[in-house]
């Protein structure tokens, strides 16, 4: 079984990437999923987030209000780092368990859909990183247009975030999605044969480029 990671900035596309490799036979575990499961209602890490940020962090029914403690953390660094000490280490527990599951059931490749690969420094724990990448311009115009953020916001969120000349270097494959949907999908389907066969690269090969 091969686990590789699947990586991107914010409106790059990975979410699409991520629904054809499922499409493809692929088998996916998403961390925004697992760390919604970490804060679930009863769990610890629900009751250490509201011990570190208060129960205005909740929603009525108890749930996690995810909306007001990104409001929280947004742009507040410790706080994030905060919020990431409690979450990330029950982010890679789930994750463990995920993988050990689709090993037992004879998955192929699992892909383990990430945007924090490089940040958390655990992009050695998988056999390749496959990561997608926009323009930032590209991305903001997205980020305004399909979700409705003000361009002051958009632009935040991208200055938040690693910019794609610190992470095309560390990829071990890359797909740039700067052309149509159409284009994105056909350019999945080339890489498709080379993520399930292909031995993995060694550490500090180049990353293989399929964008063009």
């Amino acid at each position: 079984m091969r686990h590789i990671a699947l990586t991107g900035n914010i409106a790059s596309g990975k979410s699409t990437v991520s629904a054809r490799l499922a499409a493809l036979g692929a088998t996916i575990i998403d961390a925004d999923v697992l760390a919604r499961t970490a804060v679930a209602p009863g769990t610890p890490g629900l009751a250490a987030v509201v011990a570190r940020f208060g129960a205005g962090v909740l929603a009525p029914d108890g749930s996690l209000d995810r909306a007001a403690l990104r409001a929280r953390v947004f742009r507040d660094e410790p706080a994030r780092r905060a919020l990431e000490a409690i979450i990330h280490p029950e982010v890679r527990r789930l994750r463990a368990e995920a993988v050990a599951a689709a090993r037992d059931h004879g998955a192929a490749l699992v892909v383990s859909d990430s945007p924090l690969v490089f940040e958390t420094g655990i992009a050695a724990q998988f056999d390749g990183v496959l990561l997608v990448d926009a323009p930032a311009a590209v991305r903001r115009e997205r980020l305004v247009r399909d979700r409705g953020l003000a361009p002051a916001d958009a632009d935040a969120m991208i200055a938040a975030q690693w910019p794609s000349t610190r992470t095309r270097p560390l990829a071990t494959w890359i797909i740039d999605n700067d052309d149509t949907p159409e284009v994105l999908q056909q350019r999945v389907d080339a890489l498709w044969p080379t993520l399930v066969a292909a031995p993995p690269l060694p550490s500090g090969a180049p990353a293989t480029d399929i964008s063009r």
